[in-house]
């Protein structure tokens, strides 16, 4: 069998399972937060009584993370409604907050729930963890089980400790390779979801195996199993080993037992991959999985750039987003808890001389570390710290592709200018994130960039995604040569609807004199004077 196959087969105590085969497994870990929370607890309630009580009150572990600071009352009524509920109930694991001015104040508060139930010792080998949020498959990283479950299987799953669940076949992943020093597990990803796509691994296991899975830290594998969900999964798994007992090493005094997939183990497919010669990677907008070079995007002009989350705001990712010179677009940092957060301040980034990331990143000009929580990743409120509220309008350059054809007698001569001056109408985000749908954090217009923490601090000290291009000031008059003019102005960022003719005029203005006249089709500028 497989590793989720002999998982399941335990939790279920049979001895043997098929992938398809529905059966009752018993759930070690229930998670729930102030989203998912009040909905599960309210089932619970109509489905079992207003006085029942939970199966075990010390394998419910309650987070608030989402949206804690708002003013917005429903979502602070949301925390109130769990707060109540784990008194009521004695819940052992509630770790709450209350004063929401200064998250310092509130010692049993940690922040984003993925994060933190591996901080807190609720990751371990060999047992199911389910929660009401779908990047519960970050636990998985740890050799276990993890999914993510709506709130009627969890309020079932308060009152009985049980849940049924199909069986799901294994996509096996063999990551083989050094890792390139730019590349982190965000990009390991990517690529994966980009080759087999949203929907390639629906409802099926992800093994991660090989030297390659084998040399990442915990808080990489979690990068690794956190996102299995963007390509569909229903969990994400790696095999425990030296690095996750020593993790675990003073975080749980339970025991576990870990297991491994079968030297025969049958998986529905197997995918070998070299990641030596991997390249950074970004998701553009709208999709996980569209995929493509960093550098192929390096022309993007972009507006700000997050890093945070439970995919890219843990220590490590701040580690590697600390650079040494100035950011040219805002730079929001939230980290994922209060260990985070308190990471930034104490512990020295390498090669730095000592300097901590808090002192590197404000030495950059970015903002100060804010508030652990989810913050803007899911949007949430408008007064959400980072979320993106309003599409930025403004006239800027840009380094779109101007192509000038210029016809005479003699021959004809083709030319390509960069930094043509254009109406930038998007609020492009470079983010550390899991999802980049319209809306997803924030306002439907803005335009999320999902990359790994290196490359999302390069496109801040750059103010484009990865690298800045080579600029060149548009000087068009002076070299052309011949009355008529053929102009092809081709522009991604002004919508096809737009007036092109109105949107274009200060580059008109530059490069036409009294006399010319100027139509627009699609995609297409004609300028054109009589003889």
């Amino acid at each position: 069998m497989t590793m989720t196959e002999k998982i399941l087969s335990r939790a279920s105590e049979k001895s043997q399972l098929i992938p398809g085969e529905n059966v009752w497994v018993n759930i070690d870990i229930l998670m729930t937060h102030d989203l998912g929370g009040p909905g599960c607890i309210g089932i619970f309630k109509k489905e079992f009584g207003n006085d029942a009580k939970v199966w075990d009150r010390e394998k419910v572990v309650i987070i608030p993370d989402h949206y804690i600071f708002t003013s917005d009352e429903k979502a602070n009524r949301n925390v109130d409604i769990i707060r109540d509920f784990s008194h009521e109930q004695g819940i052992k694991y509630f770790y709450d907050i209350k004063d929401l001015s200064n998250f310092k104040a509130n010692p049993d508060y940690k922040g984003v729930c993925h994060v933190a139930l591996a901080q807190e010792g609720h990751c371990r080998p060999g047992e199911v963890l389910v929660g009401t949020d779908s990047h519960t498959c970050t636990a998985g990283a740890f050799g276990q089980f993890a999914t993510g479950i709506g709130n009627t299987d969890a309020g079932f799953v308060f009152g009985t400790g049980k849940l049924l669940l199909k069986v799901p076949p294994t996509l096996r992943f063999v990551l083989d390779g050094e890792m390139p020093d730019y590349l982190l597990a965000k990009d390991l990803i990517l690529h994966i979801i980009g080759e087999i796509s949203v929907s390639g691994a629906t409802y099926k296991a992800m093994e991660f195996v090989g030297s390659t899975v084998e040399s990442l830290t915990m808080e990489e594998r979690m990068t690794l199993c956190n996102m299995v969900v963007e390509a569909g999964g229903k969990n994400g798994i790696v095999p425990a080993d030296a690095t996750t007992f020593k993790y675990l090493e003073g975080k749980t005094s339970l025991s576990y037992e870990p297991v491994y997939s079968d030297g025969e183990a049958r998986f529905l497919e197997e995918y070998r991959i070299d990641v030596s010669k991997f390249e950074p990677l970004v998701a553009k907008p709208h999709s996980p999985d569209n995929r493509a070079l960093a550098r192929e995007c390096k022309d993007v002009k972009i507006d700000r750039v997050y890093i945070g989350s439970c995919t890219g705001g843990k220590t490590e990712d701040f580690l590697a987003a600390a650079r040494g010179e100035k950011v040219k677009v805002p730079t929001f940092l939230v980290p994922a808890t209060q260990k985070v957060w308190m990471d930034i301040y104490t512990l020295p980034v390498p090669g730095s001389g000592g300097k901590t990331c808090s002192q590197i990143f404000e030495a950059a000009g970015c903002d100060t570390p804010a508030s652990p929580s989810c913050a803007a990743c899911l949007g949430g409120p408008k007064d959400t710290y980072a979320r993106i509220n309003e599409p930025q309008a403004s006239t800027s350059f840009s380094t779109n592709i101007l192509r000038i054809f210029c016809f005479t007698r003699a021959k004809t001569i083709w030319f390509e200018f960069l930094d043509t001056e254009i109406l930038h109408i998007e609020n492009v985000c470079v983010s550390t994130t899991n999802r980049n749908f319209p809306g997803r954090m924030g306002h439907k217009d803005g335009q999320i960039y999902l990359a790994s923490p290196y490359t999302a601090a390069a496109s801040a000290l750059t103010g484009q995604a990865l690298h800045s291009g080579n600029h060149t000031t548009v000087k068009i008059l002076s070299k052309l040569a011949g009355k008529g003019r053929y102009f092809d102005f081709c522009s991604r960022l002004i919508p096809a609807s737009v007036d092109y003719a109105a949107k274009i005029s200060p580059l008109c203005t530059r490069l036409c004199k009294d006399g010319y006249s100027v139509r627009t089709a699609e995609h297409l500028l004609f300028l054109g004077k009589s003889e």
